[in-house]
């Protein structure tokens, strides 16, 4: 465990919780689009009984396939950045496709939360995953040397 000085100002502080924030931002973010996903896949999740989509239907399927998946990957911090730009852009798609042509603003076509996750996966995916993030422990894992093993002598 790390000690933190007395004399810690506030600009060290919140530069010492700035890894741990992004990574919860990350996971809650992740979360709700992989709700998201799953409500339009699965009809669950406060959707309408049977009110799964077609396997397939373009592009409502494919949408909540990448919520789903994309999101799951955001979610545990495997594949972070590609995954966030996938759901990033696939939120971008959704706005222009979808409600921008409702009305030019997002308060007025209903277009607020893709785009918040549109602008939300993109930061994660400029930033990083943060802390938190399972791709760290596995890259990790995969850069610890295997102890030298001992050549057995004649």
């Amino acid at each position: 465990m790390t000690s933190v000085p007395r004399s810690l100002d506030l600009r060290d502080a919140a530069e010492l919780a700035r890894p741990h924030t992004l990574g919860l931002f990350r996971i809650v973010t992740a979360l709700l689009f992989v709700c998201h996903g799953a409500k339009t896949l699965f009809g669950v999740l406060g959707a309408a009984h049977g009110a799964g989509i077609a396997t397939g239907q373009w592009p409502g399927w494919w949408a909540a396939l990448i919520q789903l998946v994309g999101g799951a990957l955001v979610l545990v911090g495997v594949g972070t950045r590609s995954a966030a730009l996938l759901c990033s852009g696939s939120m971008a798609y959704a706005y222009f496709t979808v409600h921008q042509e409702r009305a030019l603003w997002p308060i007025q076509n209903g277009g607020e939360l893709p785009v918040l996750f549109c602008w939300i996966f993109l930061a994660i995916a400029v930033t990083g995953p943060g802390s938190l993030a399972l791709g760290r422990l596995l890259r990790r894992g995969a850069q610890t040397p295997a102890a030298p093993r001992a050549v057995p002598t004649a």
